[in-house]
């Protein structure tokens, strides 16, 4: 299907079930806004981060359902895709500072979770290749701390929940665990607590006032000569 015309190789997509001839370095998204789409839903970044565009595809003569994100995943000959900004899961609403830091707090508000197969479907879903079935097995242990850390990277595309023949919410049960070990488990920052105190004493408000007066121009200059690192004295 594929051809090469003098001005580089060519891929047939389908869009919406409509047939289309593109350049093979094209990724899904610059496919469709070389075609005129104009999408104002299913992008965001552009750049793999922040999950808005996660679709899911099949290349023709194979019956194998893919998965990734539009703005990271090329163009392929015979691709037929659809790109899903938003997926219709159940987000539950608590109050993190009630909860406790253990698998009950999980199971309370998602309690699918026990369900899980461990058939690796949503591994192989994740566009980040986070090993999300270790998060879920972690998850059901209680073992808030190994579930937040392998799930720092989520971007929340919800491809894994596309995947589970359970029906479970991974990134949002990751994203809970998350949460109970900052709440709860992570060592607190004195030099973060201190700051929040001189924040909320007013000690920076005519400095922010400043701030919220200058121009694009000055902003940026004051922020590119600004000292990152101090030197200790």
């Amino acid at each position: 299907m594929s051809s090469n015309n003098g001005n580089g190789s060519t891929a047939t997509i389908y869009v919406f079930g409509k047939q289309y001839r593109v350049p093979q370095n094209l990724t899904i998204t610059t496919a469709m806004e070389h075609l005129g789409y104009r999408l104002l839903r299913g992008c965001g970044c552009r750049s793999g981060f922040c999950g808005a565009c996660a679709t899911v595809y099949r290349i023709q003569g194979d019956y194998r359902l893919r998965t990734g994100l539009a703005c990271q995943t090329p163009v392929k000959d015979g691709m037929v895709f659809s790109i899903l900004p938003f997926h219709p899961a159940t987000k539950a609403r608590y109050n993190i500072k009630e909860l406790r830091p253990d698998v009950q707090s999980l199971t309370r508000y998602y309690p699918e979770l026990m369900r899980c197969l461990q058939c690796n479907s949503c591994t192989r879903a994740c566009p980040q290749e986070l090993p999300v079935i270790d998060i879920m097995a972690a998850s059901m242990r209680g073992d808030i701390s190994t579930a937040a850390d392998l799930s720092f990277d989520c971007i929340m595309c919800g491809l894994c929940a596309t995947r589970c023949p359970a029906e479970i919410v991974q990134y949002h049960i990751a994203i809970l665990a998350r949460r109970l070990y900052g709440t709860h488990l992570a060592p607190k920052s004195k030099h973060l607590q201190e700051r929040l105190r001189e924040i909320e004493s007013g000690r920076y408000n005519e400095d922010l006032a400043k701030l919220t007066k200058m121009d694009t121009q000055e902003l940026s200059k004051l922020y590119n000569s600004r000292v990152i690192e101090p030197e200790e004295a």
